[in-house]
């Protein structure tokens, strides 16, 4: 798994947030549907209520959610 992928799981786990991972390594299909959806072949890509993140942003998810953080 690519770090920046790591950090993001990192960051949802740490904030409690739910996720779902794909990993598009081993799923080829997946990553065939991603990028036809963001048009992005770079990782991670999360979706959070409606909108696409590209790369790990957590100030980003966290503006989305509007959770203010501790």
């Amino acid at each position: 798994m690519c770090p920046v992928c790591m950090m993001a799981k990192d960051f949802l786990s740490n904030m409690n947030l739910e996720y779902k991972e794909v990993n598009v390594d081993l799923k080829p299909l997946e990553m065939i549907k991603l990028i036809g959806k963001t048009r992005r072949l770079s990782v991670p890509q999360m979706y959070v209520n409606g909108q696409w993140i590209i790369g790990f942003d957590p100030v980003r998810v966290l503006e989305i959610l509007n959770v203010k953080e501790c």
